[in-house]
């Protein structure tokens, strides 16, 4: 059951496509020239749009069949990663210290494919479908325009996807239930008193209270969280002091949380806060604490799951469909999007079997994918569409 005929025939433009935007990262919130490519591909195709959040962009395809019909949403991310593209690859980045290197660019030509596909057959289904390309996924701040815009209202199903490097090219993982866990920062400002290293009796060192909130915060997950439930709390840097003889007067913090359920995260939450302010507080410190939510937990609705699972199957195998593939800490505010509407958020297979290395993770200089994955993301965009639309 191969890749629809009338999805092979758009290979040459998915690929071109995939490969402008790779070669023209931009980061969260800053997605202004990726914003002009694909609205003027919108524009070439016909199909009428507006800006949402500034770089962020919806477009709309009306079925021309008679009848209501039913309303869809189909996203893609758009921004990329602060980081350098350490491949060398005729489609390199060409912006220094920016790197598509967590896979949006698939998306965005993939979703744009589908555009195409799905203007061509708008007079074979009734109803709507929308096309979300959001900016700042990586910051969890875009799905929230989209939503405060009204653009989820009357939708029936949102359909999303992300790249998996670790997934033969020819594979996709559906999965109903939780797929990613939530995604929360926190900062922690200590506050001591300086003192002359010779004389700590006389100050209040807050780099060592801070390295104590440090290890009092490894207990969330040791002795508060139940055994079988993954919840993780990371600390990814720690600022302190100003010189090596003086006492640090003051020390910041910053990290993040992740948990598979809304109690999970609301609880880990709150004890990040708890156990920072009182730690501080045993050596004479104090602490404040800021929080910022970025994403809910992912969880797929089983309707959408079991949908999405019938057309993958008119296209693949059952054993190129993995339904018990591994959840991950990562996350997508993409979650946010099926806390309104359901929906399901499948992995597309990027591993190209043939090559003589292994797969290399997302997030990594070198990171790339086997391009026939935009095939199968832009067949399971259209098929998934045009199959619940009837």
């Amino acid at each position: 059951m191969p890749i629809k005929p009338y999805i092979t025939k758009e290979e040459t433009y998915l690929t071109s496509l995939r490969r402008w935007f790779h070669m023209h990262p931009e980061p969260s919130s800053a997605e202004y020239e990726t914003c002009k490519k694909i609205t003027g591909e919108l524009d070439a195709l016909g199909i009428p749009y507006q800006l949402i959040g500034g770089t962020g962009i919806t477009a709309v395809i009306r079925g021309e069949k008679p009848g209501k019909g039913k309303i869809i949403a189909l996203r893609a991310d758009m921004d990329a990663l602060s980081m350098d593209d350490l491949k060398q690859v005729p489609y390199a980045s060409q912006n220094k210290g920016c790197c598509h290197a967590c896979g949006h660019d698939v998306h965005m030509a993939a979703l744009l494919g589908a555009a195409k596909v799905l203007q061509e057959k708008k007079v074979d289904f009734a109803g709507e479908v929308r096309l979300f390309f959001q900016p700042a996924e990586e910051i969890g701040g875009g799905a929230k325009f989209f939503i405060e815009a009204g653009l989820l209202d009357s939708v029936h199903r949102i359909f999303g996807a992300h790249v998996a490097p670790m997934l033969d090219s020819d594979s996709v993982a559906i999965v109903e239930g939780s797929r990613n866990a939530s995604c929360d920062y926190f900062r922690i400002d200590v506050k001591g008193r300086g003192a002359h290293a010779a004389t700590p009796e006389k100050g209040v060192d807050a780099l060592y209270a801070a390295t104590q909130i440090v290890n009092n915060l490894q207990s969330i997950v040791a002795r508060n969280t139940a055994p079988g439930d993954a919840v993780l709390v990371a600390v990814g840097k720690l600022h302190a002091g100003t010189q090596y003889n003086i006492l640090a007067e003051n020390a910041t913090l910053e990290g993040t949380t992740r948990a598979f359920t809304s109690e999970s995260r609301r609880f880990t939450n709150e004890r990040v806060t708890r156990i920072a302010e009182e730690t501080a507080n045993m050596f004479g410190a104090t602490a404040s604490v800021t929080c910022k939510a970025f994403a809910a937990p992912l969880i797929n609705d089983p309707a959408a799951t079991r949908e999405a699972h019938a057309v993958a199957a008119s296209i693949f195998d059952e054993a190129h469909i993995h339904t018990n593939y591994e959840k991950a800490l990562w996350a997508d505010d993409f979650a946010y999007f099926l806390e309104q509407v359901q929906g399901v958020y499948v992995l597309i297979g990027t591993k190209d079997k043939h090559a003589d290395h292994p797969p290399i993770p997302l997030h990594h200089g070198m990171f790339d994918v086997d391009e026939r994955a935009l095939l199968t993301l832009c067949n399971l965009y259209v098929d998934f569409a045009l199959s619940y639309m009837g």
